[in-house]
């Protein structure tokens, strides 16, 4: 099995082709679904942030799995492969797990060291689990990203020196307007990111605030954490920038489309001579670019966060050098476990093995000498099966240790042979490849065949879920 990620990122692609391919959160589970019936995709999971949307799939072969990431992409956001594929990143294997942790870590975020994106990448498994999208492979690899991400940021300590997008939202602002002390603000939208930004313009001493959001309730409650505070609906923002004239918007809502237009801006702008700033840090875009064109208004998006977010990296750099340590690290124990993945059949059918011969041989003792008592024979039977356990434990601990090295495939390949297990896994479903010169298991990238697979459509081994 391989794991694979393809990723449009804010260093691989334009907020204007990310925005397109952006899940809220109540459509993810049918995109999920839709992932799922894709060709060759056997495990998967979809995370849709502000800077990236990146699908994660686990495959039993690379040659096409990108061609059918794609087509998924193209089907199910209705967007036109020529017009994403250029700027998707693909990593395979050990480069897609570094990368997961990388992102779990905040390493590969527009903010390096964040810590938000750990919370997205759990929403994204829990999502992922939910619609039974995971199984042995994702389940081990995704919870060893979160485990280590949660350890990386209490160690380093390294969001304690990053700077958040709505922080720097307000210092972009301050680089284009002067001091925010007595200036008049209008935040759109009410969530975390707006709360943020909320709290930092509170710090520059802005004079005024005003939280516009589609529930107008929301609002209020975000307007009361500052003095004179005030509120008001999406629908009315174009008459309150008309009325009040503010010096900065700030938006961050969840909307699907423009919540301020062009047109409505251009009446509510008419005749002022002032410079309005907008700070657009919502994905897909609040405000209509076109605004940019305006008199007297300055209009900046998310992307351009990066001239003050590259002021604050020297700090946090070093901080990821020692992230990037760990991450090296839980790559090494990630390795050894999945190559060790496939030996937990062939010792199952070892231990098995044994087990069957203990009875049988029980069964015969109990024969022959019918007259021990029960306490005898409760005796007896524990010490043979102590025999048999201690017998396997040095031939386990070998193997263990042989497929974790060079040559593995081949050494379990022997082991198999010598201890005659393959009538076991043949039952148990599980084909071994590379008998008689034949293989019949299912093949890597390099025409390799893998030494076991299942016969069914699932991940070899048992790690995936079975698939309708």
């Amino acid at each position: 099995m391989h794991v694979v990620v393809v990723s449009l990122n804010h260093r691989t692609a334009p907020v204007d082709v990310r925005e397109r391919f952006a899940i809220r959160d109540d459509a993810l589970p049918d995109a999920l679904r839709e992932l799922m019936r894709t060709s060759g995709i056997l495990e998967g999971v979809i995370l849709s942030t502000c800077n990236r949307t990146e699908i994660y799939a686990v495959v039993g072969r690379l040659q096409m799995c990108v061609s059918y990431v794609r087509e998924f992409m193209e089907r199910y956001y209705g967007v036109p492969a020529s017009s994403f594929t250029r700027h998707l990143q693909v990593e395979e294997d050990e480069e897609a797990v570094r990368h997961l942790f990388r992102v779990a870590c905040g390493l590969d975020s527009m903010v390096l060291g964040e810590t938000q994106i750990l919370g997205q990448v759990k929403n994204a498994y829990f999502a992922a689990q939910r619609e039974r999208a995971t199984g042995t492979i994702f389940n081990r690899l995704f919870h060893q990203a979160i485990t280590l991400a949660k350890r990386a940021h209490a160690e380093t300590k390294i969001n304690d020196h990053a700077v958040s997008v709505a922080r720097a939202a307000c210092q972009l602002a301050e680089r284009h307007i002067g001091s925010l002390e007595g200036r008049h603000a209008v935040l759109v939208g009410a969530g975390r990111t707006a709360e943020l930004a909320l709290r930092h313009l509170k710090g520059r001493g802005i004079g005024r605030i005003t939280v516009a959001n589609r529930t107008v309730e929301r609002a209020r409650q975000l307007a009361r954490q500052v003095p004179d505070g005030d509120a008001c609906s999406l629908d009315e923002l174009p008459a309150l920038i008309a009325r009040e004239q503010p010096d900065l918007v700030i938006s961050a809502t969840a909307s699907p489309g423009f919540v301020l237009t062009r047109d409505q801006l251009a009446g509510a702008r008419e005749g002022r001579a002032g410079t309005l700033v907008l700070v657009d840090i919502a994905v897909p875009r609040d405000l209509d670019p076109a605004i940019g064109e305006l008199a007297n208004t300055r209009l900046f998006g998310i992307d351009d966060l990066r001239e003050v977010l590259d002021d604050h990296l020297d700090s946090r750099r070093r901080l990821a050098e020692l992230i990037g340590a760990m991450i090296d690290a839980e790559l090494a124990s990630y390795r050894e476990w999945y190559r060790l993945l496939g030996i937990g059949p062939v010792i199952r059918a070892l231990q098995e093995r044994a087990r069957a011969v203990h009875e049988q041989t029980m069964d015969s003792l109990l024969r022959k000498l019918p007259d021990l008592s029960e306490r005898e024979v409760k005796v007896i039977r524990k010490l043979t099966k102590s025999i048999a356990n201690r017998m396997l434990t040095d031939p386990v601990n070998r193997i263990k240790e042989l497929a974790a090295g060079p040559g593995g495939r081949e050494a379990v390949e022997l082991f198999v042979r010598i201890f005659a297990l393959e009538g076991a896994l043949a039952e148990s479903g599980l084909s071994f490849a590379g008998m008689e010169g034949e293989p019949d298991g299912k093949a890597d990238a390099a025409g390799r065949a893998e030494p076991f697979a299942r016969r069914t459509d699932t991940v070899a081994l048992g790690a995936g879920p079975s698939r309708p």
